[in-house]
C-alpha cells in the first residue's frame, strides 16, 4: 500500500521535500504515475531545447544553401559539447540516483559537485582550443571552402557557450536523477524559449546574419545555466552544490565515467558520425549537406520526446536498484517500453507522411535539398518505433550501473553500425546508399538490444 507522504506529494512535488520524503515518494508511488510525474518536465524540455536548435535551422536556412549547411558543421561541435556535459551530467545523476536510495545523502553532494565543476573546466579547456585553431577545427568537422566562412563566424561564437552548456547538463540531470526534473525543466525551457525570440531579431532586424544566430544561442544557454544554477543557491534541491564538496577523488571519477560513459559514446559518436556525414555528403554538393542537416535535426526533434520519456525512466530505475525493488525495476522498464513503441509508431507515421511538407518549411529556393531530405526522411521514419527499443534499453543498463552493456548499446546506433555503413554504401549506391545508412544501422542496434536485454532479465532471474 502506499504510504501516505508519497501521495500528499503531488505530481510535480510543488515544494522542497525532505531527503527521506523524497526516498518514500521515490521507492513507494505507483511506478507509472512516478515516470509520469518526472518524464513530463523532461519531455519539455528536450522538446523545447531540440526545438531552439530547429529554430536555428529554420531562421539560417533562410540566408542560403551554404548557411544551412554550416548549422550541420556547428552541429557536431555542439554535439561535442553535449558529449561532455552529458557523460558528466549522466554518469553523476545515475550514480547520485542509486547513492540516495541507498540513502548515502554526503556522498551524493560530493559526487554532483565534482561533475559540475568538472564539467565547468573541461568546457572552458574546448573554448580555448577551440578558438586558437578555429580553422582547421571547422576543416576537420567537414567543412566545404564555400561553407567554411559561414561555420567559422557560428562555431567561434558557440564555443564561448561551452562551459555554461556542459554545466547546465550536469544540473539539470542531478535534478531529474533526485526526482526534482520540474525545476531543470523552467532553466531548460526559458533560455530556449528566448532562444527562439532572440533568432530572428539579431538575425533579420540587427542584420547580424548567421552570427546573430550564434549570439542568441550563448546568451540563452547562460540564462539557462543562472536559472538552474540558482536553484542549488537558494537550496530548493536536496542536493547540496559547493566548492566545499568538491573531491578529486578516484572512486567519484572512476563511477562517474564508468557510468557516464554510454553517454560518451552515445553523444560522442552522434559528433563523429555527424562529421563522417558531413564528409560523406560534401562531394554530392552543398544541397546534399543540407539537406542532410535538415534531416538529423528534425530526427533529433522527432527523437527528444522519447529520450526525455527515457530521461524519466532513468531516476525511477536507479533508486528502483539501489533500494533493491528489482519488482519496480522490470514494472518500470515494461511501462516505458510499451509507451515508447506506441509514441515513436504514431512520430514515425506523421514524419513519413509529411516529410516533403518539413522540409520545405526549412528551405524552399533549392528544389534538391527537399528531394534529397524528403527521402532519407521517410527512410529513417519507418524504423522508428525499433529505436524506442534502443533508447530504453540503453537507460536501463545506464541507470543501473551496467556499464558494459550500457557502453556496447550507446556504441552500437552510431558507431559499431552507421559509420561502416556509410563509408561503404555511397560507394554502391551513390546518394541513394547515404540515404539508407542510418535505418540500416537502425535496424541492426534493434537485433543487439533485444539480445542484450533478454540475457539481462534471464541473469537477474537466475540470480533471484
Amino acid at each position: 500500500m502506499l504510504h501516505k507522504g508519497a501521495e500528499d506529494m503531488g505530481l510535480f512535488t510543488p515544494k522542497r521535500l525532505t531527503v527521506q520524503e523524497n526516498f518514500i515518494r521515490m521507492t513507494e508511488t505507483p511506478v507509472p504515475h512516478l515516470i509520469a510525474s518526472l518524464a513530463v518536465p523532461t519531455i519539455i524540455s528536450m522538446l523545447v531545447t531540440t526545438f531552439y536548435h530547429m529554430a536555428d535551422t529554420v531562421f539560417v536556412s533562410r540566408l542560403g544553401t551554404q548557411a544551412s549547411g554550416a548549422v550541420g558543421i556547428v552541429f557536431a561541435l555542439m554535439s561535442i559539447i553535449q558529449a561532455i556535459g552529458m557523460t558528466l551530467g549522466l554518469g553523476s545523476g545515475n550514480f547520485v540516483a542509486r547513492l540516495l536510495g541507498a540513502q548515502e545523502n554526503e556522498k551524493a553532494n560530493q559526487v554532483f559537485s565534482t561533475a559540475f565543476f568538472t564539467a565547468l573546466g573541461i568546457g572552458g579547456l574546448l573554448l580555448v582550443v577551440g578558438v586558437t585553431f578555429l580553422t582547421p577545427f571547422m576543416r576537420l568537422l567537414g567543412s566545404t571552402e564555400t561553407i567554411l566562412p559561414y561555420a567559422k563566424d557560428y562555431g567561434g561564437i558557440i564555443l564561448f557557450g561551452a562551459p555554461f552548456m556542459a554545466a547546465s547538463f550536469v544540473m539539470n540531470t542531478n535534478l531529474r536523477s533526485e526526482g526534482n526534473a520540474s525545476l531543470g525543466m523552467r532553466g531548460i525551457v526559458v533560455g530556449s524559449l528566448l532562444n527562439v525570440i532572440l533568432d530572428p531579431i539579431l538575425i533579420f532586424v540587427v542584420g547580424l546574419g548567421i552570427k546573430g544566430a550564434a549570439i542568441a544561442t550563448v546568451f540563452s544557454q547562460i540564462v539557462s545555466f543562472s536559472i538552474l544554477l540558482s536553484f542549488f543557491l537558494k537550496k530548493r534541491s536536496t542536493l547540496q552544490l559547493s566548492i566545499s564538496n568538491f573531491r578529486a577523488k578516484r572512486w567519484i571519477y572512476s563511477e562517474v565515467f564508468t557510468t557516464g560513459m554510454p553517454a560518451l559514446y552515445r553523444q560522442g559518436m552522434a559528433s563523429v558520425s555527424m562529421i563522417v556525414l558531413n564528409n560523406v555528403a560534401a562531394p554530392f554538393g552543398d544541397s546534399a549537406l543540407a539537406a542532410m542537416t535538415i534531416v538529423t535535426r528534425t530526427m533529433q526533434f522527432l527523437g527528444s520526446a522519447l529520450i526525455g520519456f527515457g530521461q524519466g525512466f532513468q531516476p525511477v530505475s536507479g533508486f528502483s536498484w539501489g533500494a533493491k525493488r528489482l519488482d519496480r525495476l522490470r514494472e518500470a522498464f515494461r511501462f516505458s517500453l510499451t509507451t515508447g513503441v506506441v509514441g515513436f509508431l504514431l512520430l514515425g507515421t506523421i514524419g513519413f507522411a509529411f516529410a516533403p511538407t518539413i522540409m520545405r518549411f526549412f528551405i524552399k529556393t533549392d528544389p534538391t535539398v527537399v528531394e534529397i531530405g524528403a527521402f532519407a526522411m521517410r527512410m529513417q521514419c519507418l524504423v522508428m518505433p525499433l529505436q524506442a527499443m534502443n533508447i530504453i534499453v540503453a537507460m536501463l543498463f545506464q541507470s543501473i550501473g551496467k556499464a558494459r552493456e550500457a557502453s556496447l548499446t550507446a556504441l552500437s546506433r552510431q558507431g559499431l553500425f552507421f559509420i561502416p555503413v556509410v563509408l561503404t554504401l555511397p560507394h554502391v549506391l551513390g546518394i541513394r546508399g547515404m540515404q539508407f545508412s542510418q535505418p540500416i544501422a537502425d535496424v541492426a542496434t534493434f537485433i543487439l538490444s533485444v539480445y542484450l536485454v533478454i540475457r539481462f532479465w534471464k541473469r537477474l532471474g537466475k540470480l533471484r
